[in-house]
């Protein structure tokens, strides 16, 4: 007889379990299989983490009522497909208020940085604006935040690659930051204010390409502009709220917020030719890769999975310490 896991989280599942429960459905896509019968492609998360869902053929659920972004109670079975779990689904509907009786809770379902916003949240004021020098840079930054702190605390870095949960960009700032803070004392020559600034600004510009949770899809806006030219033009809105600003030091932070996917096929429309962004781009490309191999190694697809953000097969065997969340 498989195990049954009633309400529990995600990561706890293992190939082979009989999991039921409740869920946010973040991926929903209808595909035909060889004899051009209708499946369901699904993705199911929940505060731990996430696993690919199948509706198969002549399953009642292939045409539930039921869509992107709602909250679905489910059952069916745990598989090891291709060194990851997947979960082969018996039962899928929306879920309702009803269901709180058994368990339902939309909180505990919506992924969430690791420790709690807070935690993060604190790490950021301990760093802006007090470790900025220049005041001119000191009154930037508390610009931003007075402008979009409040929305930066809990929005999403990304809708699936990385940091793609509640408080993720925050997550993502405060590590960039940090680790900037190491590399900047090792290289003097590098202007660590600039460098710190185009941290908070870089991924500023996903406030307004993605939505907030629990959706964390595209907007208009993210599809027509892109989050880097949003976030230039979320500096300039700040800069220009500042009397005395040079003209080539705002030109330099906006270099950095352009160029830091280091390369133009990565959709940089330039690319990083200066000490600090160059320390930007590689800080963020670090940050964003690190995550996503922490996020398989929570997995129990094997020691071998595929990284679909890396385009490659990585090696997780390792497990995490106990104290990785807050090295």
């Amino acid at each position: 007889m498989p195990f049954v896991r009633q309400n529990e989280p995600i990561e706890n599942w293992l190939d082979g379990d009989y999991a039921q429960g409740f869920a946010l459905l973040s991926r929903k896509e209808k595909r035909q299989d060889r004899n051009g019968r209708d499946y369901l492609d699904l993705e199911l998360k929940d505060a731990s983490g996430s696993i690919v869902g199948k509706v198969w053929p002549d399953n009642a659920a292939v045409n539930g009522d039921y869509s992107e972004h709602d909250f679905v109670a489910f059952k069916g079975t745990v598989r090891l497909f291709r060194d990851q779990l997947q979960l082969s689904i018996d039962h899928l509907r929306r879920a309702d208020e009803r269901d709180r009786e058994q368990g339902f809770d939309p909180e505990k379902l919506i992924p969430t940085a690791p420790g709690g916003l807070d935690r993060w949240w604190k790490r950021l004021v301990a760093i802006y604006p007090g470790a900025i020098e220049q005041p001119l840079l000191k009154r930037l930054v508390e610009e931003a935040l007075g402008r979009f702190g409040d929305r930066l605390r809990v929005h999403p870095a990304a809708r699936s690659i990385h940091h793609a949960y509640r408080g993720g960009l925050l997550e993502h700032t405060v590590t960039m930051a940090e680790l900037a803070l190491k590399v900047c004392d090792q290289y003097p020559e590098v202007d660590r204010d600039v460098v710190l600034v185009g941290v908070l600004f870089h991924d500023l510009g996903k406030l307004d390409e993605l939505a907030p949770m629990p959706a964390a899809d595209y907007t208009v806006a993210g599809h027509l502009v892109g989050h880097l030219v949003i976030g230039r033009d979320m500096l300039r809105q700040c800069c220009a709220a500042l009397d005395g600003l040079p003209e080539e030091l705002r030109l330099h932070l906006e270099h950095l917020v352009l160029s830091h996917h280091g390369h133009r096929a990565f959709g940089s429309p330039v690319e990083p030719n200066t000490p600090e962004a160059f320390v930007l781009y590689f800080v963020d490309d670090l940050d964003s890769k690190l995550n996503q191999l922490r996020g398989a190694r929570r997995g129990d697809g094997g020691p071998i999975q595929y990284v679909r953000g890396l385009d490659r097969h990585v090696y997780v065997a390792a497990p995490p310490r106990e104290d990785e969340d807050s090295a």
